[in-house]
């Protein structure tokens, strides 16, 4: 089969690609002037323009106060930013048993939060649809206008294309969900489906830590564990939403039994049930976290100290994976063991420096999210975003 010759862009398709630039450079730099716009995206100032205009026309930007000329005597820039008055955006955060729901502005502000809770066994969804519609109802009522969209950052195995949540482990009641079209249905908005750990890192790369970085993996650590990965400005992932699934990749064939029905995932050995499990047979509390683990290993308890050191190294045996492979060197955390702090954050780090063979340029940097409970309702804006918006991710 003869490779498909390289097609040239049509004057459309190229306005679109500028636009998600322009975009995405206010996202990273905040308010900024055409001027410094056209330099930062390569571009006249002529074509910034003609790029802005429509997007103020349509209530997406605004033109903020002048700034000061600097004594130079030239006209003040005045910054473009997101409008306060541009459609929100509906963001669902679905996990085991609950869900959230929020209005996320431009700026990741979050407001109309709602909540709902379901349960999570038995074959019959309807509960759990029920939930949901309950939440974002309250939430969509709170709109100043027909949101952007709607976002579902969701537990689980997801199909993208399909919207559909394929499964779920540990809320069978999830598995074979076809949640996108049931809300497109009610809401008559447009609405996005993608992996949990895929919200998480949309939220550190348009909102947080992220936005610096071109390169860089996400790490959900809690009672799952699940990732994704950004290489070189681009999210990564597997036809119709595949891959992220880091928790059921091996790191000891001979291990325990995991909830997927395997031996020897990384779920089986780094996962706050482990945690509490040795937790106990160490004579520690059977409540562990991470956080009153660290606690507990800063106040002096040897016991601690030597837990916390080897739920360090068995999260550090992971990453080593991960850097081994692909080399996003930096691996932003979330989940509980965020709450844990820097004892936790260096100790892992420091594992992951033993494992990885040394190269010069690539050290491999744990950080700890700058996101915290608001991760995965900005990342469902961002997967609206990214979607609607057509950034090159």
């Amino acid at each position: 089969m003869k490779p498909r010759p390289p097609s040239l862009l049509s004057p459309a398709r190229m306005g679109d690609l500028n636009r998600s630039r322009l975009l995405q450079s206010l996202f990273d730099l905040g308010p900024t002037s055409r001027a410094d716009l056209a330099r930062h995206i390569g571009v006249n100032r002529a074509t910034i323009t003609g790029i802005v205009q429509p997007l103020i026309d349509d209530g997406i930007l605004v033109e903020g106060e002048p700034a000061s000329s600097g004594g130079t005597g030239g006209k003040p820039a005045r910054p473009l930013q997101f409008s306060r008055d541009a459609p929100q955006i509906g963001a669902v955060d679905l996990r085991h048993g609950s869900v959230r729901t929020a209005l996320v502005s431009w700026t990741g502000e979050i407001t109309a939060v709602e909540r709902e809770a379901f349960p999570t066994e038995g074959g019959d969804p309807r509960a759990a649809v029920a939930a949901v519609l309950a939440s974002l109802s309250r939430t969509l009522s709170a709109a100043r206008q027909p949101p952007l969209g709607i976002g579902v950052g969701a537990t689980g195995m997801i199909d993208t294309e399909r919207g559909v949540i394929v499964k779920v482990n540990l809320a069978p009641v999830l598995s074979g969900l076809g949640l996108g079209a049931v809300l497109e249905g009610e809401t008559g908005l447009p609405v996005y489906l993608d992996h949990h750990p895929r919200a998480l890192l949309l939220a550190d790369r348009w909102f947080g830590i992220g936005r610096s970085l071109r390169t860089f993996a996400v790490l959900y650590l809690s009672d799952v564990i699940g990732g994704a990965l950004q290489l070189d400005g681009h999210l990564q992932s597997g036809p119709a939403g595949a891959g992220g699934e880091l928790g059921h990749t091996f790191v000891q064939l001979d291990g325990e039994v995991c909830a997927c029905g395997r031996r020897g995932c990384w779920e089986t050995v780094a996962t706050i049930g482990w945690l509490r499990r040795q937790a106990r047979a160490a004579g520690l509390p059977g409540d562990m976290t991470p956080a009153l683990l660290a606690g507990q290993a800063e106040a002096g308890s040897d016991a601690a100290a030597r837990l916390l050191d080897l739920y360090a190294r068995n999260i550090a045996v992971g990453i080593a994976n991960l850097q081994q492979t692909l080399a996003p060197n930096h691996f932003v955390l979330h989940g509980d063991v965020v709450e844990a702090g820097e004892r936790l954050r260096a100790a892992i780090e420091a594992h992951v420096g033993l494992l990885v063979p040394p190269r010069p340029g690539s050290e491999p940097r744990v950080l700890l999210t700058d996101q915290r409970g608001r991760a995965t309702l900005r990342g469902a804006a961002g997967i609206v975003l990214s979607r609607r918006l057509q950034f090159q991710l």
